[in-house]
């Protein structure tokens, strides 16, 4: 299972990021896609997440209507448009799947700062 998150950077409050992660490795249409976040110091916390086919969308309360977590089947993609970007934001963020074991990518890192 590889998991590669792309699309991070530095963004000034009220701007927008869209990160990318590409799977393989494993049948991805299949499997619940999830996004994390973490500050230093703290644990990883749940920022979205999206089932099989999209059925069911779930976001963390700090998020909700900000964040939209979406997927391509067809290409192993999972994507986090994340819009009205604020400083408390700012963190690594990670992309997870539980294939037997949880999974996750190296990290993309989301600064938002003037």
């Amino acid at each position: 299972v590889q998991l590669v998150e792309s699309g991070g950077g530095l963004v000034q409050p009220g701007g927008s990021l869209r990160l990318s992660c590409a799977a393989s490795g494993f049948t991805f249409s299949r499997y619940t896609m999830n996004w994390y976040r973490q500050i230093p110091g703290k644990g990883r916390e749940l920022v979205a997440g999206i089932t099989s086919a999209s059925g069911s969308i779930n976001y963390a309360d700090s998020v909700q209507g900000r964040f939209t977590i979406s997927r391509d089947n067809a290409k192993n993609m999972v994507y986090l448009q994340m819009n009205s970007l604020k400083p408390e934001d700012t963190a690594v963020y990670y992309c997870n799947v539980v294939y037997g074991i949880a999974y996750w990518g190296q990290g993309t890192q989301v600064t938002v700062s003037s």
